[in-house]
């Protein structure tokens, strides 16, 4: 286990972030995962340490027999008396070398003995007694102390040599069981707060639900909390909605009014023709079917004021405006040939009878001359002349062109 150096929580051998603070448990703590199985056998490159010299043991000097081939031992007879070879004095011993590094060499074999030569026969002589002696003990034999090293000198270095890798059998770690990292998706134990890998947090806080729209515009886009003047609030927004339906039940023709007149505005328009046209009265060769023939350089020609012209519809529609063209034509020469009218009244009559009338001043000038109504079901319309310019004997009072428009 592995204690965080910032907390002290017990984590485990593989991870290298506390579950508990999220703290770095950094590298020196850290040991290793995978064990030998076996100790490596050395390789050929591995130093061999010295091997101690074994000191040859000098064999021992067989005593020599005399020449005769007697065997040796005492005699009862009178034999010549033979000198004893002088005993060997034992070397004197040598210095003890100085500790130095001893190279590996094998083995010397063992050196023959050394041949000890026969003595020769003395001249024969009186016999003598001859005095037995003690049998000389040879003696003993000192170690052969070791050869001198060799000196050390210096060698060009060896090229090394790379051992060869050894397979090891490594313990897979058991992966734990439990939710899985959110950033990196490395499985983690129950009850960690940070991940082991990347020390994200586990524990991730839920976002709350976007707000609608009308909880973005001022007064409702602060937060509320309970209590806070969410039961108010409510029943001041209720009885708002109740007092603007009251107010419209109220103001049902004004807002009505409105409506409509922004559709008209928004919407399209196209012409209608009427089914029928009539007149109150009319001059030689200007009929009233000269006013809506779709012609400027015909006219209808009003005797007087107060004449009016009749157009009827077969069906009902919604009245967005007249176009009227006064004069005798477009042509600012043919223009004043005759009366123009500068002042007239429509009377608009709906599906029930009902009848609206609008006054209506026009410019003395040639050209088109709009007038917006704005009023639905419409069936007819009658235009009465009011009041002309350029009247006078044998001029009758030239009206080119009338249009009628609706929404489409």
């Amino acid at each position: 286990m592995r204690s965080c150096p910032a907390c002290g929580t017990a984590n485990r051998e593989d991870d290298e972030f506390c579950g508990n603070c999220g703290s770095y448990l950094g590298w020196s703590s850290r040991t290793s995962r995978n064990t030998p199985a076996a100790t490596e056998p050395a390789g050929p490159s591995d130093p061999v340490g010295p091997a101690e010299p074994v000191a040859p043991v000098a064999p021992v000097a067989p005593v020599a027999e005399p020449a005769t081939g007697t065997p040796a031992g005492p005699v009862t007879g009178t034999v010549p008396e033979t000198e004893a070879p002088p005993a060997a004095s034992p070397p004197a011993p040598r210095p003890e070398p100085t500790a130095e590094p001893v190279r590996t060499r094998a083995p010397q074999p063992a050196a023959p003995p050394p041949a000890v030569p026969a003595t020769p026969a003395p001249a024969a002589a009186q016999p003598a007694p001859v005095r037995p002696e003690q049998p000389v003990r040879p003696a003993p034999a000192q170690p052969e102390p070791p050869a001198p090293d060799d000196p050390v000198v210096a060698v060009q270095p060896a090229k090394p040599v790379a051992r060869r890798p050894v397979v090891r059998p490594v313990t897979a770690d058991a992966e734990p069981e439990g939710p899985p990292c959110p950033a990196c998706g490395t499985p983690n134990l129950p009850g960690r707060r940070f991940c082991r890998r990347c020390a994200a947090p586990l524990q991730t806080r839920e976002q709350p639900a976007p707000l609608p729209w009308w909880r973005t515009v001022w007064p409702f886009r602060r937060r509320v909390r309970s209590g806070s003047g969410r039961a108010l609030r409510r029943t001041l927004l209720v009885l708002a909605v109740v007092g603007l339906l009251f107010v419209g039940f109220l103001l049902v023709p004004a807002g009505r009014y409105v409506f409509e007149d922004v559709r008209d505005k928004l919407g399209g328009t196209a012409e209608i023709s009427p089914t029928g046209v009539t007149a109150s009265a009319h001059t030689s060769g200007h009929p009233a079917s000269a006013a809506t023939d779709g012609l400027t350089n015909k006219y209808w020609g009003a005797p007087a004021l107060g004449s009016y012209l009749t157009c009827t519809f077969d069906k009902p529609f919604r009245l967005v405006g007249v176009v009227v063209y006064t004069g005798v034509s477009t042509e600012p020469e043919e223009f004043n040939r005759a009366g123009r009218p500068t002042r007239a009244e429509l009377i608009i009559t709906k599906e029930g009878g009902e009848a609206e009338r609008k006054t209506v001043t026009l410019t003395d000038k040639p050209g088109r001359q709009t007038v917006r109504t704005g009023i639905s079901d419409v069936v007819s319309v009658r235009l009465v002349l009011k009041d002309a310019a350029g009247q006078g004997e044998g001029r009758p009072i030239a009206v080119g062109e009338v249009e009628f428009f609706k929404r489409t």
